[in-house]
């Protein structure tokens, strides 16, 4: 294969390069110069070198957006890990805790695992289940003392799940009724409620 012959693959899959990238990021779990560069050189030379179907058909990585969402989440690492160690030396096995029920708009099980990903790498947060067919994810998060910190910490991912789907250049959103991004009112109750989801554990 001719060096513009490589050149044109590369182009054709920018979005694959970006989430390859950004899976590199996430399995070496830093964001420092080194990972950033090595990681970008792996995937153009893995898309360059091996026939890999499209990701996302249509969508092109956006470089701004991918910064935002690094900056966000070293901002995030550090704010959470921040406020969970002070918990932690503060209330020790008394730290108050909570699953959060989270609505996502993205459909794409690739962005959705993405959101997943970088909201579990934060300190505190770890995602327990995902609904594929219902769009939610289910987040165990510390601290949790009132349904004011439920609240922030649902509107926290879907603040990365929209980064991500800037990020690789990607916007469609499921339509949804109001309160599925947490502006609007309340939906209603679930058809189908778990008791053990989305509340208050000791």
């Amino acid at each position: 294969m001719t060096p513009r012959e490589k050149s044109h693959r590369i182009r054709r899959h920018l979005p694959m390069v970006g989430w390859l990238w950004l899976l590199w990021i996430l399995l070496w779990g830093s964001v420092g110069p080194v990972v950033l560069v090595g990681g970008l050189l792996v995937a153009l030379a893995v898309v360059g070198t091996f026939s890999l179907p499209p990701v996302l058909p249509g969508a092109v990585p956006r470089p701004l957006a991918i910064g935002r969402l690094l900056l966000a989440l070293l901002t995030d690492l550090i704010g959470s890990g921040t406020a969970v160690a002070w918990q932690v030396l503060r209330y020790g096995g008394k730290t108050s805790a909570a699953i959060v029920e989270v609505p996502l708009r993205v459909d794409s099980d690739l962005l959705i695992t993405a959101v997943a990903e970088f909201t579990t790498i934060a300190p505190g947060t770890l995602v327990i289940e995902i609904d594929r067919r219902r769009q939610r994810l289910y987040v165990h998060t510390i601290p949790v003392h009132d349904e004011a910190d439920v609240a922030h910490r649902r509107r926290a991912v879907q603040s990365v799940e929209r980064r991500v789907a800037q990020a690789v250049g990607t916007t469609r959103r499921r339509a949804g009724p109001p309160g599925d991004d947490g502006t609007g009112p309340s939906p209603g109750p679930d058809p189908d409620p778990d008791p053990g989801r989305g509340g208050r554990t000791p």
